[in-house]
């Protein structure tokens, strides 16, 4: 390995203890009271040094949302891509790895919705938001192709594919974000999977060609 490779690697394995010490004070404190000097001392550097890796917290916590990102479009691209599956099973895959989507990382997850939905993005820099817009179009892009397949092959009613992933996008981010409120109003209340189950099983249904079909055959729009 030569003096440059030796350097990257390096780098990255610093990246990457920085990464986990900001997990554990993220987790421990919350993202709003946590500081770059709070993931400085749990990860034992310095501040400055990590600034030379992130500028800024938000874009540290950005990094980490990526994470979950890259874990998210390889759980829809097994689904959506896997072969000799109907447009049923495909649907009901999607709600398992939306679960284990979930279960892979809920703080993160549901800071990472927060996050595209609020001014910090604009923080960012534009590598690292370009990362971020890039697989989050991915995989509402690999969701539309399954609901592309439905609409071809006559199982679901023909509405624009990409409009229902958004759909399926804003269930799911609405969820988690209101599961994991309703933690904090009362920890016993919260049951995100019968959520999730519901609600797929309620938008799944109302896509079905044959319920939306009238006397004659004809769909009705809606």
């Amino acid at each position: 390995m030569g003096i440059k490779e030796r350097k990257q690697r390096e780098r990255e394995m610093r990246r990457q203890q920085i990464m986990v010490a900001a997990k554990r004070v993220f987790t421990q404190k919350g993202y709003e009271k946590s500081t770059m000097e709070d993931i400085a001392r749990e990860a034992e550097l310095s501040p400055g040094t990590l600034y030379l890796y992130f500028k800024s917290k938000d874009e540290l916590y950005a990094s980490l949302c990526l994470r979950v990102l890259r874990f998210i479009n390889v759980k829809v691209d097994h689904v959506i891509n896997e072969e000799n599956t109907t447009y049923e099973e495909k649907q009901e895959g999607l709600l398992r790895a939306m679960r284990d989507v979930y279960a892979y990382d809920p703080l993160i997850l549901n800071n990472m919705f927060h996050l595209q939905s609020s001014d910090t993005l604009r923080t960012l820099s534009p590598d690292l938001l370009d990362e971020i817009n890039d697989l989050s179009r991915k995989a509402l892009q690999s969701m539309a192709g399954m609901f592309e397949h439905g609409i071809n092959t006559g199982h679901i009613i023909d509405r624009n594919p990409l409009a229902l992933a958004d759909i399926v996008w804003a269930l799911f981010s609405g969820i988690v974000l209101w599961e994991e409120s309703k933690k904090m109003i009362n920890p016993n209340r919260s049951d995100l999977e019968k959520s999730f189950e519901l609600a797929f099983d309620i938008f799944g249904r109302g896509l079905e060609k044959l319920k939306k079909e009238g006397r004659n055959g004809d769909d009705i729009q809606a």
